[in-house]
């Protein structure tokens, strides 16, 4: 057994694993991290990047059929297999060779294999070979290992080989049908996909679409997909699954049933925590790590353990690519800071700590229309206590939004704390609305009050006057 010694070591080697051991690099440590699959992680291969391509091709066709002059000019259908293709160069083909290029510019090492944590500061990694390397942590452990599909427990349905976001985002063909069980951001991002591609797509969501998100986010998106040929059904659950040469048959729960070639399942995500070694340690194989504000995983022991950091997904915290990498700078700064004896500044909104996980958290479902979110909805709000103020508007009516596209349908909500005079929740959702997400992300983080919010000048004419008409409207008695 090969033995090597480190400040930090990190099991993964996902987008959020990569930025950690960066910035512990870039603060002065030696980093190496442990991957066994491909380096870039679930994000780069199976998830954000090739998920936001598949929809792209469609949601772009649509955009220049919704504006005349383009409208008359775009003739065609959506060329299906140029949009996979397309696909399959944002993930190189699966191949991870400029990641590990990257890797290696950065000062960072790599051991392909599965690790294991055996002991304090102690990961064992097995490689596809059968040999092992046991590596040793002079100050910090990261586990970055992520989250993985979980599959409910429905009678047949482990036995019919259902796809996984996985599949979905990685199929060298499309199926003629597709049913997809689940309602949240993966069901209605695939199911928009899928539809653009042709394919008859059925959802099947007891508790409808995009639950935690503002309730007109579903109404709007709902009858979109609609529009493009989804049938959803609402309400049921399916109780069994079979297969037969005809496709996957799903019994629903009211004693109807769906078939389709493929069935996609995206009811959730579970930690990759289970053959890791974190029971070795005191904690529970299988279980979410829970972290304080520095990603110092928590626990009744944690006095024992205090070199165990966990990131991204596995954390529970906001299971979100760009979140996750806010955590791994916070960790990789915060690790470097503590073995070096400098500065740590972990109270609320300090260097060291992911603060904006708690109610700051931006996040863009890629549907036709987006939702683009940040901070609390108007319903989480009053649960969590505050004395607040709902402002809605109709951004078809905004001059940008027009221009855009040719009856513009879209809607906006600000949610005000009314003692502090401050927005705690956005959502805008429409054409094209990702990209003002940001502003709003500013004002919440940055507390802005709304009175000076209105010295925040839009442009005119852009969609970002919705800003200018959402503070008329809180300022009408």
């Amino acid at each position: 057994m090969t033995e090597t010694e480190y400040d930090l070591i990190v099991i993964g080697g996902g987008a959020v694993a990569e930025n950690v051991a960066d910035r512990a690099v870039q603060g002065g440590l030696t980093a190496i991290l442990v991957e066994s699959e491909l380096v870039g992680g679930e994000c780069s291969y199976w998830a954000c990047m090739p998920s936001k391509a598949l929809l792209r091709s469609g949601i772009a066709l649509r955009a220049a059929q919704h504006v005349g002059g383009t409208r008359e000019a775009v003739t065609g259908a959506l060329d299906v297999a140029a949009t996979l293709k397309r696909r399959d160069s944002f993930t190189h083909d699966w191949n991870d060779q400029s990641q590990v290029d990257w890797v290696e510019g950065a000062g960072i090492d790599l051991l392909r294999g599965h690790g294991r944590i055996t002991g304090v500061k102690t990961v064992s990694v097995e490689a596809s070979d059968g040999s092992m390397t046991q590596l040793t942590a002079r100050h910090a452990v990261v586990v970055s290992t992520g989250s993985e599909p979980l599959i409910p427990d429905i009678d047949g349905l482990a036995g019919v080989s259902p796809w996984t976001p996985r599949e979905a985002t990685s199929a060298e063909t499309i199926p003629a049908s597709l049913a997809i069980i689940g309602g949240g951001v993966v069901a209605v991002e695939m199911a928009t996909a899928y539809a653009s591609f042709g394919c008859d797509v059925t959802v099947v969501a007891r508790s409808g679409l995009l639950r935690g998100q503002e309730d007109f986010a579903a109404e709007l998106v709902g009858a979109s997909l609609e529009a493009l040929g989804v049938t959803l059904r609402t309400g049921v659950s399916p109780a069994s699954a079979t297969r037969d040469d005809t496709g996957v048959t799903l019994t629903l729960d009211d004693g109807s049933s769906v078939t389709a070639a493929e069935v996609l399942v995206a009811t959730g995500r579970r930690p990759r925590t289970t053959d890791i070694g974190v029971d070795t340690v005191g904690l529970e194989a299988g279980a979410w790590l829970t972290t304080d504000d520095t990603l110092l995983v928590r626990g009744e022991t944690n006095g024992e353990r205090p070199w165990l950091y966990a990131t991204g997904d596995v954390n529970h915290r906001a299971l979100l690519t760009h979140q996750g990498k806010y955590q791994a700078r916070a960790a990789g700064d915060v690790i470097a800071a503590r073995a070096l004896g400098t500065p740590v500044h972990d109270g609320p909104w300090g260097a060291h700590t992911a603060t904006a996980d708690h109610a700051a958290v931006p996040q863009v479902t890629f549907s036709d229309p987006e939702v683009a979110s940040v901070g609390l909805t108007s319903d989480a709000a009053r649960k969590a206590g505050y004395e607040i103020r709902v402002v809605d508007y109709d951004l078809g009516g905004v001059a940008g939004a027009s221009l855009q596209a040719d009856d513009y349908t879209g809607r906006a909500r600000m949610v005000v704390d009314e003692k502090r005079k401050v927005v705690l929740g956005v959502t805008f959702v429409g054409q094209d609305v990702s990209e003002m997400l940001h502003a709003a992300t500013i004002a919440i983080v940055g507390e802005v009050p709304i009175d000076r919010l209105w010295h925040a000048v839009p442009a005119y004419p852009t969609m970002n006057e919705i800003w200018l008409r959402l503070l008329e409207e809180y300022g009408r008695p």
